[in-house]
Order: structure tokens, then C-alpha cells, then sequence
């Protein structure tokens, strides 16, 4: 008969950082991943920071000197650092004909404005090919692009509004588009891709790659990994999962039924000192990294992150005791190595 009287019940006792850090792509270019785990704690909270502008939005414009661009006070991440660039000017490079020419105003990854030249075209059309012929330049790999200048001649001259283009995702990278959806533990043994298994960011659509090679926007993140504290008297735990139900409508003839689905707490017990300086106690109320192997000697374990709870009983003739309950966004996750 199969038990749990060897099983091990852990709790987030601690935290190590590790400081910005650039993610791995998983290869979709909307999956990154770094580390196992991710602490969910207040104050410990991963921070993802993809490149990208934060504040500011079109903000280059005309000015009346030949060639030059006006460029507005804004702000940016690269390489997980807020860099707060002041409102300036600079100058474009024009073609060496009245030809396509595009320009690229970036943000170098020191904080400071750099104007890269794309090649000239052809002709008077512009592509859309990062590198190609009158197409718009790569930029290096953590700058960032503000806007681009799209000019088809060659004597200087005023920059014309209509030559300014700063849209989201083509021609500017803000470090909020896509937007994108994190997972703290990850989903174990039933993801359906490799990098989904552990702590892992998903992205609503891929991230672009206007830098060197092709390079895609570079994703960093800042997060503490839980450390983990054996709870010495545990028992009866039980790991947040979905629950289903079924309505139904009677209709003439016969009856239409609808599922819905619901996540329930995690739960478990545990035997405590005097149930005031027990160190668990400290924690209550605070989203916290749980780990409960079934057996403590072999590899299993089913990893929950929540909102501890605690209901705790003082007994005249019994041993204090506190039933816990853990409040999960996402259902408890099992993995087997």
C-alpha cells in the first residue's frame, strides 16, 4: 500500500538574487526562460526589463536646421539599467544620390543617442529588409530604436514631418510591446513545450530582430530563487488543482451541458511549537514557494506558489497545530527530475 509517511514538505524560509541577467530564448523568440525558480514574495518579485523605450512616445520631430532631428527628453532599458536620455538634437547622414536612405535614431546600451546610416537604394523606393539596399540599418545588439529617418535626397535640407517614422514595433522598440504573461514555477511535466517546464516569460506575439545578425530584442530579468526550509511536522498536503463542474439547460427534447472549471487551495497541516514564534508563522499572508516530494528520498515533487493562510489551534491536552492554506494563481505544477 502506497503512503506519505516519508514524504517532505519545504516552505520559502529565504531568497537569493541574481541581478539582471539576459534571458534564453527558447527559439520561438516569445518563450524566455532563466533559472528554475522564480520567489513570488513581496519585495522579491522577478522584474523583467526587455530593451525598449519606457517613457516617451514619439519623440523625435522637425527643427529648423538642415538635416538635423529634434530628439525629446525619455527613457529606456538596456541591459536591465533605466538610462534617462535628455532632450537634444542630432543629424542624419543623406544619400550620395536622390536615392532611398534610412536612418536609424538609436539609444546605444551607455545611454547615449547614436544616428546609424542604413545604405543607400537604388532608387527612390525604401525596403523593409533590415541591411538590404535603402532598407533601415541593423542596430547593435542592446541599443535601442527611437524612430527612423526615411529621406530620398540628396542636398540637405529640413526634415520633413513626413519623414519622421516612429511606430511601435516597426520603426521603435519599447520594452512594453509585446506584452507578456510570467509563470514563477512553470508548468513541470505537462508543458507542452520544453522551456514551459520551468520559471518561464511568454510573450503575446515573437519580439522582432532589427539588431546584428539578426539578432532578436534582448529580454533581462532580475529574480531571487526561493530558499527552501524543511516544515519538521507536516502532513495531509494537498496541491492547488482545477476542479470541473457541469450546468446544464433543459431544452424541448433534451439537455444542453457546460463545463467550468475552477482552481481550489493548496493545503496542508502541521504540528508547531507554541504557534506564535514558529518561523512559518512570520510568513503568513505572504506569497510563498512551497515543495512537497513524496517521498524524501526519491526525485518527485510537486512545486506550489501562493498566499500562505494559517488557522492556528491551541489545545488544552493536544499539541498546537495550524492548518494552512496556500491561495495559487496557477494550479501546482509536478515534475518527476
Amino acid at each position: 500500500m502506497a503512503t506519505s509517511k516519508n514524504a517532505l514538505l519545504q516552505f520559502e524560509s529565504g531568497q537569493s538574487l541574481t541581478d539582471y541577467t539576459a534571458m534564453t530564448d527558447s527559439g520561438d523568440h516569445t518563450i524566455f526562460t532563466s533559472g528554475s525558480i522564480w520567489s513570488g514574495k513581496s519585495g522579491y518579485e522577478p522584474v523583467v526589463r526587455p530593451n525598449g523605450m519606457v517613457t516617451g512616445r514619439n519623440v523625435l520631430s522637425t527643427h529648423a536646421t538642415n538635416d538635423t532631428v529634434t530628439i525629446a527628453g525619455f527613457t529606456a532599458y538596456s541591459e536591465g539599467t533605466l538610462h534617462t536620455v535628455t532632450a537634444t538634437t542630432d543629424t542624419i547622414t543623406r544619400p550620395s544620390g536622390d536615392v532611398a536612405k534610412i536612418n536609424s535614431i538609436t539609444m546605444d546600451d551607455a545611454g547615449a543617442i547614436a544616428v546609424i546610416a542604413g545604405t543607400d537604394g537604388a532608387t527612390t523606393t525604401f525596403s523593409e529588409t533590415r541591411g538590404a539596399a535603402g532598407g533601415p540599418p541593423y542596430i547593435p545588439v542592446d541599443s535601442v530604436e527611437i524612430g527612423q529617418i526615411r529621406v530620398t535626397t540628396q542636398a540637405a535640407g529640413v526634415i520633413a514631418a513626413s519623414e519622421i517614422f516612429q511606430t511601435v514595433g516597426t520603426h521603435t522598440e519599447r520594452f512594453d510591446y509585446p506584452i507578456w504573461d510570467e509563470n514563477n514555477i512553470g508548468d513541470g511535466d505537462a508543458a507542452t513545450v520544453a522551456a514551459k517546464k520551468n520559471a518561464y516569460i511568454e510573450f503575446a506575439s515573437a519580439l522582432d530582430n532589427p539588431h546584428t545578425g539578426d539578432a532578436y530584442k534582448k529580454v533581462y530579468i532580475r529574480y531571487y530563487t526561493p530558499i527552501l526550509a524543511n516544515i519538521p511536522k507536516a502532513f495531509d498536503f494537498v496541491p492547488a488543482e482545477n476542479t470541473h463542474s457541469v450546468t446544464s439547460t433543459q431544452y424541448y427534447g433534451g439537455t444542453s451541458g457546460a463545463v467550468s472549471s475552477t482552481l481550489g487551495q493548496a493545503s496542508f497541516s502541521m504540528l508547531m511549537d507554541d504557534n506564535i514564534t514558529d518561523s512559518i508563522v512570520a510568513e503568513k499572508d505572504q506569497i510563498l514557494t512551497f515543495k512537497h516530494f513524496a517521498d524524501r528520498n526519491k526525485t518527485p515533487y510537486v512545486l506550489t506558489q501562493g498566499t500562505l493562510g494559517l488557522s492556528r489551534s491551541n489545545p488544552a491536552g493536544a499539541q498546537n497545530q495550524a492548518d494552512a492554506t496556500i491561495s495559487a494563481e496557477v494550479a501546482s505544477a509536478e515534475f518527476a527530475s
